[in-house]
């Protein structure tokens, strides 16, 4: 499994079927990229001005993030994408 470091978060977008008004079905990767994401995996936070970064989000997060933040990673045929904590936008409940 992939551990991020620092206040970095380990992700998986979220992608689903659209239908049209005529209803075609458009797959995921016809559509706009998403900005839905699940949190797989968090780091451990980083020690900034001598006081620990808090992580505010946990693993089983839905979470919005910024459109094409981050660094895609591809382990074991799924596609991951690693983004800072200041990237997140919103913990989706």
């Amino acid at each position: 499994m992939i551990k991020p470091l620092g206040s970095r978060v380990l992700i998986k977008m979220k992608e689903g079927e659209e239908t049209t008004k005529s209803g075609i079905i458009l797959a995921g990767n016809a559509q706009e990229k998403p900005q839905i994401a699940e949190v797989i995996e968090v780091g451990p936070g980083e020690i900034i001005n001598e006081k620990p970064e808090q992580m505010i989000v946990k693993k089983g997060d839905n979470i919005i993030v910024s459109k094409y933040s981050g660094t895609e990673v591809k382990y074991e045929g799924v596609e991951y994408i690693i983004v800072k904590q200041d990237d997140i936008l919103a913990i989706v409940e």
